[in-house]
């Protein structure tokens, strides 16, 4: 019986963001699971919409007998700590000379990775972990890994894995068939007893995140290319848009495929994705953004995207630049109580609003303004008035959106406060606004809105669209540059920086 180690780490790394992602942000895992360990890193992903998930699954359709290690993931931030990362990859490392030392055996190896995260010691984190766990079990021991689409896929990455497979879909709707793929990669490389022939190509700019989503021209045909091709070479290609907010050298998008026709399947990916003029995106002001919310007729929500403060990509989700554009033109006094703006990151706002209680009031401030990277300017000033407690919760919310389905997220102290027509969801840990639940838990029914504010950039589509008459992406100041070449880059290439 094929016995294959699994285990996982995650996290999307913004160099230029506020905020460390340190031991507790694992443990605390806010929109992910918290760190866990043996059997009940199991138990936490059956049936989840995840890599892990999707792979356990396939798993257990062939037979194989899963040896688990640990697996951990943070809300994307700033640095992974060097702390974090030890703690991480010890663990890792540890239960793997573990189980290779077994009498049982060990006959492969899978992770569940990112592929753009950054610690404070290390600008490949995915790549110093391959490397550490090719140490224990040699360079021909079976290995394939996932990845995000947003992974920076480095040379190191490449060249220690047996096979990498990446995210087909953002909003990231394949998780678990992206595990899937993954297993069945293992399963080429089982029968082939050696690792198969790889072709790769880097582009040479950074793309957009809002023009990332395959919901829309051109990723959603950029991306039906990879089963065509699938069909054509039998080459499993990937193609990763990659994470443009992470400061090292091999920062850039990247295609690869696997087989006797990789080159092929390449090359012709390449060709389709490698004229920077097609990633062009405009984004709005927030002003203008309210302005047409307000002026587009019909009963459905207009869903703004407010894309730099997307906790998804490493801010924090607690700027303010949406909520004054919506004050200074009106929205809430226009439609009472139908429009709200969440997941806003304040936990000294949910306390107060737990401390009062619901139909209780406070005079204060929400958010904060924070440096758009370190040393920059800042965001908006705090959004100031009298506040009304509309709804408590606990911050427990179990997604049943299109992404993440079967997961369950962790806000600790949540509150609805309304203010000025306007209402505003807080939240003590941070998440994207991703799933609908997350708004129903405080007693939001996204559908009766007439406008909802998502701090979100692309994840926010897969299970708001279906509900809005139209889809806004406004630039409201945070620390996710909605352009890349809007940061001060240091590591980059001057090259890959340009605009698209």
């Amino acid at each position: 019986m094929t016995r294959v180690f699994i285990a996982g780490f995650q996290h999307e790394t913004n160099t230029f963001a506020p905020s460390l992602a340190d031991w507790p942000a694992f443990q605390r895992g806010d929109g992910f699971p918290p760190w866990s360990r043996g059997a009940a890193m199991l138990d936490t992903f059956r049936g989840v919409n995840a890599p892990t998930g999707g792979f356990i699954d396939a798993a257990a359709s062939r037979g194989w007998t899963l040896v688990p290690s640990g697996w951990g993931g943070a809300t994307p931030s700033s640095y992974v700590t060097e702390d974090a990362f030890e703690r991480i990859a010890g663990a890792i490392v540890q239960d793997l000379r573990a189980a290779v030392a077994d009498p049982k055996g060990l006959d492969a190896l899978y992770l569940d990775l990112h592929g753009a995260a950054v610690a404070q010691h290390v600008d490949d984190c995915e790549g110093e972990l391959l490397a550490r766990v090719r140490a224990v079990v040699g360079p021909a021991f079976p290995l394939v890994a996932s990845l995000d689409l947003h992974a920076n896929v480095t040379e190191r990455m490449l060249a220690l894995a047996d096979a990498l497979v990446a995210y087909r879909t953002y909003p990231h709707v394949d998780m678990a068939a992206t595990g899937e793929r993954a297993a069945q990669m293992l399963v080429r490389r089982l029968r082939a007893g050696t690792r198969e022939p790889l072709a790769w190509r880097r582009l040479p700019f950074l793309i957009p995140l809002p023009a990332q989503s395959t919901w829309m021209a051109p990723a959603d045909a950029c991306y039906a290319r990879l089963g065509e091709l699938d069909e054509a070479h039998a080459s499993m290609p990937s193609f990763c848009m990659g994470f443009p907010a992470a400061d090292f050298a091999e920062c850039a998008p990247a295609v690869w495929a696997y087989g006797d026709q990789a080159q092929r399947s390449v090359d012709a990916l390449f060709e389709q994705v490698a004229d920077p003029s097609i990633w062009r995106l405009d984004v709005l002001q927030p002003e203008d953004a309210v302005r047409q919310a307000l002026a587009l007729p019909g009963d459905k929500p207009v869903v703004i995207a407010d894309t730099q403060d997307n906790s998804g990509a490493g801010a924090d989700s607690n700027t303010t630049g949406m909520l004054h554009a919506l004050r200074a033109q009106g929205a809430g006094p226009q439609h009472p109580d139908r429009v709200v703006v969440g997941m806003l990151y304040d936990p000294e706002a949910a306390a107060r609003a737990h401390a009062v209680g619901v139909g209780g009031t406070f005079d204060g401030h929400v958010g904060r303004a924070v440096p758009l990277w370190a040393g920059g300017p800042l965001s908006d000033p705090p959004f100031a008035g009298r506040f009304t407690v509309r709804a408590l919760a606990d911050g427990r919310c179990t997604l049943k959106g299109p992404m993440m389905t079967g997961m369950t997220t962790q806000f600790r102290a949540s509150a609805l406060l309304a203010c000025d027509g306007l209402l505003i969801a807080v939240v003590s840990g941070k998440a994207q606004l991703l799933d609908r639940e997350m708004l129903r838990m405080l007693g939001v029914q996204p559908e009766a809105m007439r406008i909802v504010v998502v701090k979100s950039s692309n994840h926010f589509r897969a299970d708001f669209t279906p509900i809005a008459c139209a889809v806004l992406v406004a630039k409201a100041p945070g620390p996710m540059a909605a352009d890349p070449a809007d940061l001060p880059w240091r590591k980059l290439p001057a090259s890959t920086r340009r605009r698209p």
